[in-house]
């Protein structure tokens, strides 16, 4: 036998070292391995494409809440839909008894399974849902007691009650702009002699600042003494008398001009003599707070020489950022510290509110005039208030303690408990309710958990339990909402006091809204619209 293979060899020895013969058997080994491979793979395809084709329901990876009888595309973001699956390579098997109830997860709402458990996918808690054979087309869900406990779903009834607030704001101790004066030269000159030659020193009014040497003044002097001499002249007619006078009161009024007051003009006419040199005077009682003078130099007219604050009033100036600016009104007593003055509290109104934001800060300032008649607060303090906020049932700041108060529209720290004139500048005073919409009727507001609420965009949604016995059905309500008031909200429209709103459980309850195709807070426009007086549910 071995001969015989041999002989063989032999004799396709030489056809097989042909080079042609090697490259047609590689080719004909090739084909039937790749149809072999082939007809194994197009096997598999074919039975994955079966279970695929078995799959009941299929959904989008994007939008869960999209379930369809057949294969597709999303009809809203359409990528290509895939089969509701458990596990790999399983398909979702639906509840088919009436009344069953089918457990899924509010991260993975693919994942329904017939008894309560732990999702799979991220190992949370599964949550009840009606199955499929129960929904209706209401736009309210069921849960039995069992499913609400182990939702951990829990209410709140809306109260009605007076609604309180404090906010905090930092800020400083400033000059009141009203009280500082500026001593400037009314004419040019030389500095003879200083009076007062550093900042922080106290003057009274009337004190002497300065003295000031002018060519220009000595002149104006002398026009008037000649002025008040022909005036006097007994020889004079009656036309040229007048004419006289005349003169007189002009050059009166030239010398006022450059800042001599009537006592002066009066020494100087009853002395006969001019004076090169000027001694100026302070206007207010107060402290020297800026300084450009030094003995001896030049200055032009209109060069500030002083600037003297008085001090009997201060302002003090806080910072408030755009989220504070609804808790703010004026009129608010605010209550402040300073660190300079540990243990002493010390109480004002608002009297002013910046129309205009800082771009910088995004901040806004907020001033309050002081009483500082014993000098302890310092321009330059560091301050830190705080304001206990009243609203009402709109959401609005009340200061009930302005009720029929008056104030001066240009001074508004005046407040007086009648009409009349204000005491700085004469304006007519006007009620408190026409400045800066002050309120002063505290009702009571509707205050829900801030838990409640779920927000999108511009809307507001709570649920709300509408009914509780063997079962409780809870439906998506949307709300108009005012201020957050610590831990609560008010609520502005779209409830009624008493009513149950869904404080903890909201995200779970809409999860399973989602899942039952029923309007939920991703529906966007098509929730339930708000109530204005509360709502009705059929």
């Amino acid at each position: 036998m071995n001969e015989i293979l041999l002989k063989y060899l032999k004799l396709l020895k030489p056809i097989l070292s042909n080079t042609w013969v090697k490259s047609i058997i590689i080719l004909l080994l090739g084909v039937m391995l790749g149809s072999f491979l082939f007809s194994t793979g197009n096997a598999g395809i074919s039975a994955n494409h079966e279970d695929h084709s078995q799959a009941a329901t299929w959904t989008c990876s994007m939008h869960p809440q999209v379930k369809l009888d057949e294969s597709g595309q999303c009809p809203i973001c359409f990528m290509d839909l895939i089969p509701l699956v458990v596990d790999e390579g399983a398909t979702i098997k639906h509840s088919s008894h009436q009344g069953e109830t089918t457990w899924t997860c509010s991260m993975h709402p693919q994942i329904k399974l017939a008894e309560p458990g732990q999702c799979p996918i991220c190992f949370m808690d599964l949550i009840p849902v009606a199955s499929e054979h129960e929904a209706d087309a209401s736009e309210e869900i069921s849960l039995s007691a069992a499913a609400v406990k182990l939702a951990q779903i829990s209410t709140t009834p809306v109260r009605l009650a007076m609604a309180h607030s404090e906010i905090h704001l930092s800020g400083k101790i400033d000059y009141d702009e009203t009280r500082v004066k500026n001593i400037a030269a009314w004419f040019p000159g030389r500095l003879e002699h200083l009076y007062v030659d550093y900042t922080g020193i106290r003057v009274n009014r009337g004190d002497h600042l300065l003295e000031i040497y002018s060519p220009e003044l000595y002149s104006t002097q002398s026009e008037l003494l000649q002025a008040y001499s022909r005036m006097n002249r007994n020889d004079q007619s009656p036309g040229t008398q007048k004419i006289s006078q005349a003169t007189y009161d002009a050059v009166v009024e030239k010398t006022k001009l450059l800042g001599l007051s009537m006592a002066q003009i009066n020494t100087i006419t009853s002395t006969g003599k001019a004076r090169s040199v000027l001694q100026i005077n302070s206007p207010i009682t107060g402290i020297v707070i800026h300084k450009n003078a030094i003995e001896g130099k030049y200055v032009k007219t209109g060069e500030q020489i002083y600037s003297i604050a008085d001090l009997s009033k201060v302002w003090l100036i806080l910072e408030a950022y755009e989220k504070d600016l609804p808790w703010l009104t004026y009129g608010q007593e605010l209550s402040f510290s300073v660190a300079g003055l540990p243990g002493q509290e010390f109480s004002a109104h608002i009297s002013y509110i910046d129309p205009l934001v800082n771009a910088e800060k995004q901040s806004i300032t907020v001033r309050a005039v002081l009483d500082n008649k014993q000098g302890l607060l310092k321009p330059g303090m560091l301050a830190e208030a705080s304001i206990s906020v009243m609203l009402n049932g709109k959401g609005q700041v009340v200061t009930p303690d302005l009720s029929g108060k008056w104030a001066c529209p240009m001074h508004p720290e005046v407040v007086e408990n009648h009409p009349g004139d204000c005491s700085i500048c004469g304006m007519d005073l006007v009620s408190l309710q026409e400045i800066g919409g002050v309120q002063t009727l505290a009702t009571h507001a509707l205050l829900i958990p801030a838990s409640s609420v779920l927000k999108t965009g511009r809307r507001a949604l709570v649920y709300v339990q509408i009914s509780k016995s063997e079962s409780s059905q809870f439906a998506l309500v949307e709300i108009v909402l005012g201020p957050r008031v610590g831990s609560e909200y008010i609520v502005i429209s779209g409830l009624a006091v008493d009513e149950l709103v869904v404080s903890n459980g909201n995200f779970k309850i809409d999860s399973a809204m989602q899942i039952a195709g029923k309007k939920s807070m991703m529906s966007g426009d098509g929730a339930p619209a708000a109530a204005p007086e509360g709502h009705q549910h059929g």
